[in-house]
This record gives C-alpha cells, sequence and structure tokens, in this order.
C-alpha cells in the first residue's frame, strides 16, 4: 500500500475526528505517565515537539517513554504501533512540523467530546510531546517491506542461536562476532528507513534489534528476537 507523503489537510482530518465514528475512546481509563529523565517545561506550553531532534540528548528517553504511553493510553483506538484499523485516524500522517504540533497539543490537551477524553489534567506536557515523538517516529510501511524477508530470516537465525547455547553446542561467546556483524547490518538497514511524517529518524524495529545486539550476550538475542517477532507480525 502507497501512503501519500504529505499528511491530510488539517480542515479535512479535523472533520475526520469530529465524526462519532472516528474515535472510540470513551470506555478507556487513561492512565499515569512517568516522564522521569525527561526536562521540566516551565515556560508554558510549547509550540513544537522540544524533543524532535534525534541527536539531541533527551529524543532516546522521550522515545521510550512516548512508546509505553502511548501503548496504555492511545494503542487501543489508534492501533499498536500507530497502524490504524480504521476506526480511528492513522497517525502517523501528522507531519513533523510546528503546525500539526499545534493541531495535536490542542486535540490531546482538550479531548473531543465524550469520544476521547481531555488529557491536560491527567499527564504533563513532557508525556504529551513523548507520545509526540514516539507517533512521528513510525517508519514508512513501503520502505519495511523490502526489508521484510532479511529481517526474518535474521529473526530466524536468533532463534537457531539460542537453540544452540541452550541445547550447550554453542555459547554467545562464541556468536560474538556474528552479533556485531547482525548489529552492523541492522543499523544499515535502519538508516535507510524513513518515518512517515518526515521525522528525520525512524524508530524501526530494525534500528531497536541493532540497539539491543549492541549489548552482545545471550540475552540480546532473545531480546532481538522477540523485538522482530512483534514487529514484523504488527507489519503483516
Amino acid at each position: 500500500m502507497t501512503y501519500p507523503t504529505r499528511t491530510l489537510p488539517m480542515a479535512a482530518l479535523a472533520l475526520v475526528l469530529s465524526t462519532g465514528v472516528a474515535l472510540g475512546h470513551g470506555d478507556v481509563t487513561p492512565q499515569p505517565v512517568n516522564t522521569d529523565g525527561l526536562p521540566e517545561l516551565t515556560d508554558g506550553w510549547e509550540f513544537e515537539n522540544p524533543f524532535r531532534d534525534p541527536s539531541g540528548e533527551y529524543w532516546e528517553r522521550a522515545l521510550r517513554i512516548g512508546s509505553s504511553a502511548y501503548s496504555q493510553n492511545c494503542a487501543r483506538c489508534h492501533g499498536l504501533e500507530v497502524v490504524s484499523g480504521g476506526l480511528a485516524p492513522d497517525l502517523r500522517f501528522l507531519m513533523a512540523e510546528e503546525m500539526d504540533d499545534e493541531w495535536y497539543m490542542e486535540r490531546v490537551r482538550r479531548g473531543s467530546g465524550d469520544r476521547m477524553p481531555a488529557y491536560e489534567d491527567l499527564m504533563n506536557q513532557q508525556a504529551m510531546w513523548a507520545i509526540r515523538t514516539y507517533i512521528e517516529t513510525r517508519p514508512d510501511p513501503d520502505a519495511m517491506a523490502e526489508h521484510m524477508d532479511r529481517l526474518r530470516a535474521i529473526r530466524d537465525g536468533l532463534r537457531d542461536k539460542q537453540e544452540a547455547i541452550a541445547a550447550g553446542t554453542a555459547t554467545a561467546e562464541e556468536y560474538s562476532d556474528e552479533i556485531a556483524d547482525l548489529h552492523e547490518e541492522l543499523s544499515a538497514i535502519a538508516v535507510t528507513i524513513p518515518t512517515m511524517s518526515g521525522a528525520e529518524k525512524a524508530d524501526s524495529i530494525a534500528r531497536r534489534a541493532a540497539n539491543i545486539l549492541a549489548a552482545g550476550g545471550e540475552r540480546s538475542l532473545r531480546e532481538a528476537d522477540e523485538t522482530l517477532t512483534v514487529g514484523l507480525s504488527v507489519s503483516r
């Protein structure tokens, strides 16, 4: 499926969001978000995502917090990994720029009648911007599709290594060079994958798995396997 490179006009998107069928948040209880590790934002409400720069000090932390917060508060309606099932808008089409940031924050802060709760009294703006960071770093599925076969093969290879270690026929240390090579390959794949929002860096499963394998060891094999498995399942 080919996605447009530009978001819907904001007026049109707002119309979609305002319809009764678009959102179904009424039975979702908002969950608190722990934003420890993110800086206090004390000069009033920001107009643009302060955590957007992937080279910045807080991007990685905001991404991790945003991922968890989105899963707890948003995924039921907007979809796992922000892949909408059709009942709610696909938030991946919001562009990583000030205009769409302002629209996003207004909607999150004020809510949408009885269809989406207002979060202003339930989470701080660090949490809201962390969720925004997670949303805007979703990878382009068309670009991901080009690498699915290889990512699946890497996942299967990780499982083979775990089975060999469990059977006592190999050790994690013996696989250290192969793990390092896989880390480099996954990192190379990751930099080729764009976001749908125009954000500079995509938080793809290739990037996540590469970061996990950087630690080395048996645990990294298991966690990278799990990361790839979940990501491949969502991408089907």
